[in-house]
């Protein structure tokens, strides 16, 4: 998977920093919204409030027209909560523990993670559409996953796989090999770098999972 990462992999913009608060914006801007939308509208974004200060201190209704037209405008009324909790109680920083950052409204686990491996630099794993995709499919199969209830093996099975030291490529890696390889239709299991050990593979089988996606 890493091997096929340092290839493939999809070079976008907030995977040139490792600032928090720009990680955060784009992990919750990407939350039901594709990416070729997100990308304008995350410089347009940082451009305005390049610090969690400078969100905090905005205004909520200006915040919400600069987030237009990506929707859900829940999104960013959390954010800018988010950011003003950040500045009153931990002075601006975002925190860097899982029990921290779930602390502060609208972030969940996967959010959590995501935002600790890729900013901080931990072995956090991350459970998102494509992630659970690809570990459906190579690692648990159709017939185990009839009999999977709730999120929990996934979560045992996400952090299990995390490398020392390489969550955020592996991370990284898991999403873009489930957005543009193991995808919801016509996944690419010919030329899979994981077609010896994936337990989906032929491609008949792969297609199978489509009914279990979110």
């Amino acid at each position: 998977m890493l091997a096929w990462y340092a290839r493939h992999g999809r070079d976008l913009p907030w995977r040139r920093t490792r600032d928090p608060y720009h990680v955060l914006v784009s992990e919750i801007m990407l939350q039901q919204t594709q990416v070729d939308r997100v990308v304008p509208k995350y410089h347009q974004f940082l451009e305005r409030y390049p610090t969690l200060e400078d969100l905090a201190s905005a205004r909520a209704r200006d915040v919400r027209q600069l987030w237009y037209p990506l929707g859900y405008n829940i999104r960013p009324a959390r954010l800018h909560r988010i950011a003003r909790e950040t500045v009153a109680r931990y002075g601006g920083r975002l925190p860097d523990t899982a029990e921290g950052l779930r602390g502060l409204p609208g972030i969940g686990r996967y959010t959590a993670g995501a935002v600790l491996s890729f900013a901080y630099g931990q072995d956090a794993a991350i459970l998102d559409t494509n992630v659970r995709r690809v570990l459906s499919r190579v690692f648990i199969g159709p017939r185990r996953m009839q009999r999977l209830r709730g999120e929990k093996a996934y979560w045992d099975l996400a952090k299990a796989l995390v490398p020392p030291g390489r969550a955020y490529d592996f991370n990284q890696a898991l999403m873009d090999f489930g957005a543009t390889w193991c995808s919801p239709r016509a996944p690419r299991c010919a030329p899979c770098p994981m077609k010896r050990f994936c337990v989906s593979y032929p491609a008949a089988a792969c297609s199978s999972s489509k009914s279990r996606q979110r």
